[in-house]
């Protein structure tokens, strides 16, 4: 698991409060649940309004996925492609079968089973790209719903806002109880940029980051397959799986494996 959203948001909300409380403010004067309530229902639902209904049900799954998943290098994945050329160099490739059972990588795992069954290299390329392009459009939905919620949830704040207002001007016979009001009417807004700025945008972003990497790892993947089945020698497919590899990253890989 990748402690970045944990860490950032923990972080942003540690440095909010401390700076209310260094000004001399209370952060239970900002916890008020009407608010809340507001903001994060009524954002929601209208983020929901304009998707489908299989986007918002998923969004439990969505929040698991941008805090849990594992963000791993693609060092590991050209190590283990590697290997399996080695391997069907030597031995040819229907020996791979066995080998292909304990590949970790699920993708290159299916990938692999399907070029030892024999499919045409072109078909297996077709499979495997689409596979790839599918996952994006899947991911961009997910991530859609956050983007959403950031673009909403000012302006539902600022709903709130109003409604707060209104309540205040219904109650001018009471000045002693207008400062409580008046500042309990900005709640809703505060929680409506703030929410938007530390949770929603920032996961949203997350989840489009997470699904860039595992789309580039597979698309790796690909390349490796594609490169075994065709017997390809192993020292060329370590090179152009390299090749591909963020500016940096093979070099770190090599002083990595010499210390």
């Amino acid at each position: 698991m990748d402690p970045a959203s944990f860490a950032g948001i923990g972080l942003a909300f540690v440095f909010i409060f401390v700076a209310q409380i260094m000004e001399g403010g209370n952060p239970a004067s900002i916890i008020l649940i009407p608010p809340l309530m507001l903001v994060i229902g009524g954002t929601f639902g209208a983020a929901m309004a304009g998707g489908v209904l299989k986007d918002a049900t998923g969004i439990v799954g969505q929040l698991k996925r941008a805090f849990l998943s594992k963000t791993s290098t693609p060092d590991a994945l050209v190590e283990e492609v590697v290997k399996m050329a080695e391997r069907a160099r030597r031995e040819g490739l229907l020996a791979l079968e066995d080998a292909a059972k304990q590949v970790t990588h699920p993708f290159l795992r299916r990938g692999l089973m399907l070029a030892i069954d024999g499919t045409d290299p072109e078909e297996l390329g077709e499979i495997l790209h689409a596979e790839v392009s599918a996952k994006r459009k899947a991911d961009k939905a997910g991530a859609k719903i956050f983007a959403d919620m950031g673009g909403y949830s000012p302006t539902i704040g600022i709903i709130g806002t109003v409604m707060g207002l209104i309540h205040v001007l219904e109650n001018l016979s009471q000045p002693e109880v207008l400062g409580h009001l008046i500042a309990g009417a900005f709640v809703a807004t505060l929680w409506g940029v703030m929410l938007a700025n530390v949770v929603f945008l920032p996961l949203g972003n997350r989840l489009k980051r997470v699904s860039e990497i595992e789309c580039d790892q597979m698309e790796l993947a690909i390349e490796g397959i594609m490169a075994i089945q065709a017997g390809t020698n192993p020292r060329l497919v370590a090179q152009r799986l390299k090749s591909l590899l963020p500016p940096g990253g093979a070099d770190k890989d090599e002083k990595a494996k010499a210390a």
